[in-house]
């Protein structure tokens, strides 16, 4: 009885496939909607007065959440057809006392209050996460990490200016003033030391090398000299028709403010990686490959690292050009039954595709997303920002393989299909390439619609943002852990019945990502197509609650399983990042005289022997000239330039950066200052 109950309710019905409990009510606009949708508002009224009355706290009862807004519905649609019937006996009696005017007012109210009841909008309503799906702390997968399943998670409210309009033009949430760059460099340093024991920045970065090498077989080793790494972080607006052309600058239209990789926390890594680690610039690549990088990012970015190579799809400016593989490089486990190609022919099957040839040439990626809610996949993090990795002009063949492929109704909420996010976090260039996972959550949003409100940054309301904006970073050596931990935070602040978040099965591939028990009975998850199908990669549970976000090794320490939460303070502890420029007795003084015409002196001290380049740039990031690259002892230089570029012709007038980088055995230090050349 009740199969035939599901089966004929089926579609109006919302029903979680493992435990056969009704999530919602969806609306159909048709004739059996139209029967089936009262009953199922008398129901969700009378269970809510049933519930709720004798204990008003059950308000907050996931069951609840979908019952309210079903039962608000049924008493509007019953209102509805009072109001009409209302009018039309109004616009009865009114005409025959021969009051036209005011029967005709009557008569269109009527009207209307009939149009209104018959067109319900076609949008389900979603019970809270927690009701109908996997229980708390009940972990499944196996934890990766040094310490196995940790996520430190840094918080910091002035990181942030709480005042920020983050769209506003020329003052949105990524310019200077509404960012607190020391204090995001020390809130990196903290999680970093955190996630993996140690106590200096060095000695944290060399455990987490070291890590990684050895779980990809490469033995137990830290960085290597000249090993190439890439930063693919998520610029998702900056398409054709959003940057322009000539300038690089962003256009000032409707997605502007749009919530993306903050650029202040790259700043951050990129000191990390130059200054701690040791990184040659030239080795460090980055770039959303097929994006653009807009001109403020790159000023920021350029004006401490200028040697570092920026990508852009088009190359332009004086960005680097990207290039495709020769070959596909992934394919899709599906094998073309979900993933397919939509266009004027009709739909075609997709079973591979290029990568962009930066990840067959870098030794170790870094993917730096931005934690926020999506309308296609109910959230995009670290899987969803390698929609960008691959060389087509978009991603729309992939989102068969999401929960709303068509960004409307959640057409594929049921758990054990087919998830093409599991390929990308299994691929060998792609998930298991990634050396750390940093999650930028400075500025962060619930929402990412399709049209003009694309997501610009939201201040969060639960403990302990508290109507601030959300001023985090996570970090992890555990994609799964760590994209678990994200969703629980985006599911339980954007919990509104229609929130992207709330959306059914939005964890289901990280229910696969963490254990091949949970993987669709056709399906073998194998990316490579090497016949090597993909162990656990990571641990997968939800926390225990909203207010004290605690699971499975909190609770526990001693089990073995699960996530472990650390949250760190960083406003409290006062964190001081290490080394994030020049130290005062290393000194680059300024240039004299300045301005020059025809020679000028530039003098700078060492404190230790070291490996010295002194370099002239143009503000459009081109080598002018290079004054030093030599080893120097311990003492004072003064270095002279005459405005000479390498090709022996003389630079034209304008304004010049000179750059000392200061290299010792283990440290890497820069510092960049401004010059002007008049003639």
């Amino acid at each position: 009885m009740k199969n035939k109950l599901m089966n004929f309710f089926g579609d109006y019905l919302i029903i979680c496939p493992k435990t056969g409990k009704i999530r919602g009510f969806r609306y159909n606009n048709n004739l059996l909607s139209r029967l089936v949708f009262p009953l199922v508002g008398l129901f969700s009224l009378l269970w809510f007065l049933i519930r709720v009355i004798p204990k008003p706290s059950r308000m907050g009862y996931p069951c609840m959440k979908v019952a309210m807004p079903l039962a608000s519905a049924f008493l509007a649609y019953i209102g509805g057809i009072a109001a009409s019937i209302f009018a039309f006996r109004k616009a009865k009696n009114t005409f025959r006392q021969h009051r036209y005017l005011i029967a005709s007012g009557f008569l269109v109210l009527g009207l209307l209050a009939s149009i209104w009841v018959t067109s319900v909008p076609n949008r389900p309503a979603y019970a809270n996460y927690q009701e109908f799906n996997q229980p708390v702390n009940e972990p499944m997968g196996e934890a990766k990490g040094i310490v196995p399943g940790r996520v430190s998670w840094a918080h910091n409210p002035d990181a942030t200016n709480e005042d920020a309009d983050p769209d506003a033009v020329g003052a949105a949430w990524w310019e200077e003033e509404n960012n607190d760059q020391e204090a995001i460099d020390g809130m990196l340093s903290a999680a970093l030391q955190n996630i993996s024991g140690e106590e200096s920045d060095n000695a944290a970065w060399d455990a987490i090398f070291r890590y990684h090498n050895q779980q990809r077989g490469k033995g137990e080793i830290g960085y290597q000299e000249g090993e190439k790494i890439f930063i693919k972080i998520n610029v998702t607006s900056s398409w054709g028709g959003n940057i322009n052309p000539g300038d690089l600058t962003i256009v000032e239209n409707n997605w502007y403010g749009m919530s993306e990789t903050s650029p202040q926390l790259i700043l951050s890594v990129l000191r990390q990686l130059v200054n701690v680690v040791g990184v040659d610039e030239e080795d460090i690549y980055i770039g959303d490959p097929m994006k653009h990088i807009y001109q403020h990012r790159w000023e920021m970015w350029h004006s401490e690292f200028p040697n570092i190579h920026y990508l852009d799809h088009n190359g332009w400016g004086n960005r680097d050009g990207v290039t495709v593989s020769d070959s596909p490089v992934i394919f899709y486990s599906d094998e073309g039954s979900v993933l397919e190609t939509s266009g004027w022919g009709g739909s075609e099957p997709v079973f591979e595709d290029h990568l962009y040839t930066v990840f067959e040439e870098s030794e170790y990626i870094l993917n730096i997303p931005t934690m926020k809610g999506h309308n296609r996949a109910g959230i995009t993090l670290f899987a969803k920002n390698h929609f960008g990795s691959h060389s087509r002009d978009n991603a729309e063949h992939l989102h068969p393989g999401l929960i709303a492929p068509d960004a409307s109704n959640p057409e594929r909420n049921e758990f054990g299909v087919y998830r093409v996010l599991v390929d990308l976090m299994g691929h060998e260039l792609l998930g298991k390439k990634t050396l750390i996972f940093i999650l930028d959550a400075l500025w962060t949003t619930g929402n990412m619609q399709p049209q003009a409100e694309l997501g610009p940054p939201q201040k969060w309301e639960m403990a302990p943002f508290n109507g601030d904006w959300t001023s985090s970073l996570f970090v992890s050596l555990d994609m799964v852990a760590i994209e678990s931990v994200a969703f629980d935070f985006l599911r339980s602040e954007f919990d509104g019945e229609s929130d992207p978040p709330q959306m059914g099965a939005v964890d289901d591939y990280l229910h696969q990502a963490a254990d091949s028990a949970n993987w669709p009975e056709d399906i073998i998850y194998d990316p490579e197509a090497d016949g090597t199908p993909l162990s656990s990669l990571g641990t997968h549970e939800h926390w225990n609650n909203a207010q004290d976000k605690q699971y499975t090794r909190n609770l526990s320490p001693d089990s073995g399983q699960g996530i472990e939460l650390v949250y760190l303070n960083t406003l409290a502890t006062d964190v001081e990042p290490e080394h994030p420029r020049m130290p005062e007795n290393f000194t680059l003084y300024d240039n004299f005289p300045n301005p020059f015409n025809p020679i000028t002196y530039i003098r700078y001290d060492l404190n230790r022997p070291a490996e010295i380049r002194l370099e002239v740039y143009n503000l459009s990031g081109q080598k002018v000239r290079t004054l030093v690259n030599a080893y120097q002892n311990t003492g004072t230089y003064t270095v002279s330039w005459d405005g000479s570029m390498e090709n022996g012709l003389l630079a034209s007038s304008g304004t010049y950066l000179y750059r000392l980088q200061i290299r010792t055995e283990n440290r890497s230090y820069a510092e960049t200052k401004r010059m002007a050349l008049i003639k």
